[in-house]
């Protein structure tokens, strides 16, 4: 019975022209022709082969920009997006690196979950967006540097319906602080209409927080298709950074399965970070912190930082 739900789910991931992992990254760019013949290519390799090597030196944080945008998206609802976004930025902060989080969702979870009301923000991402207000203007210090939201976000994609460019409002907002941050944290709301859009537009990277349930996993049908209208309309590069087991209850042979199921169908591209069900991550946001301050020690806040490394190391 417990194969046959497995081999069900499989299926429904895979539906809609059978989803691969290559389907999530975006394609490599074929190599440009130089102007160098072989000959004169293998001079130079020569030449550089007889200079004199150096120890290599280890790596260390760089904070000099330009930012590396990362958005967290799945059009499901309560999959840890928020809280996944701000416990990484924080994480991130204890490596040493600027971050600002942007909320992008007209329910502020990320914004209350800093502290800040976003019934009594003056400004917030609706003027960015709507109103081209620069980004700085909306930003406030917390934790980490965040970009306010408010529930007026909730009118803003027919407030942009008749701009041109909308689709790149807040990547042309990021324009102008990227230098001044070595990550930039993008929320999304539950959807993947016109905010979202802006967010995967302005993105180098997306993290997908994923429920350890089945039907949470369907979502990514949905988001593969979204990011391949991306890929060919707006924004080429945009890829998978990686899928994010989330909420997990190892204690049940259901979220187990459902696991056991993602690495199946997309390999390297899940991480090896597990987020487990905690009281914590409810607890935090109600005083106004991440589960990292909030609890610094708990397997909660380990967990965020090692999902942290785990980024910060990939592809190096």
């Amino acid at each position: 019975m417990a194969s046959f739900r497995r081999k069900q789910a499989s299926e429904t991931v895979n539906e809609a022209g059978r989803m691969r992992p290559e389907d999530l990254v975006a394609p490599k760019p074929d190599k440009k022709d130089t102007g160098k013949d072989d000959k004169g290519s293998n001079e130079e390799s020569k030449e550089t082969s007889k200079a004199p090597t150096k120890a290599k030196q280890p790596e260390k944080p760089k904070n000099n920009g330009p930012a590396k945008v990362i958005a967290f998206a799945n059009q499901k609802g309560g999959v840890a997006k928020t809280t996944t976004a701000l416990n990484l930025a924080v994480a991130f902060k204890e490596s040493g690196h600027r971050v600002l989080c942007v909320d992008m969702d007209p329910q502020g979870n990320l914004t209350m979950s800093q502290g800040v009301d976003p019934d009594k923000v003056e400004k917030s991402m609706f003027d960015v967006l709507v109103h081209r207000t620069p980004i700085s203007e909306i930003i406030v210090e917390r934790e980490i540097d965040v970009a306010v939201a408010s529930i007026d976000l909730a009118g803003a994609e027919i407030a942009m319906s008749t701009q041109i460019g909308r689709e790149r409002s807040l990547q042309k907002a990021l324009d102008a602080v990227k230098d001044d941050y070595d990550f930039v944290c993008i929320d999304t709301p539950p959807s993947l209409g016109l905010l979202t859009v802006n967010a995967l537009t302005a993105a180098h990277k997306v993290i997908v927080p994923v429920q350890c349930e089945y039907l949470s996993m369907r979502g990514l049908v949905q988001l593969q298709n979204t990011l391949q209208m991306i890929r060919e309309n707006l924004n080429p590069g945009v890829e998978i950074e990686g899928i994010l087991p989330t909420m997990l209850d190892s204690r049940t042979v259901h979220a187990k399965e459902a696991v056991e199921i993602l690495e199946e169908n997309f390999g390297e591209l899940v991480f090896k970070s597990r987020i487990r069900k905690a009281i914590k991550f409810a607890e935090a946001p109600v005083r106004g912190a991440s589960v990292i301050k909030y609890d610094t020690k708990s397997k909660a806040a380990d967990a965020y930082r090692e999902l942290a490394k785990e980024v910060l190391t990939h592809g190096s």
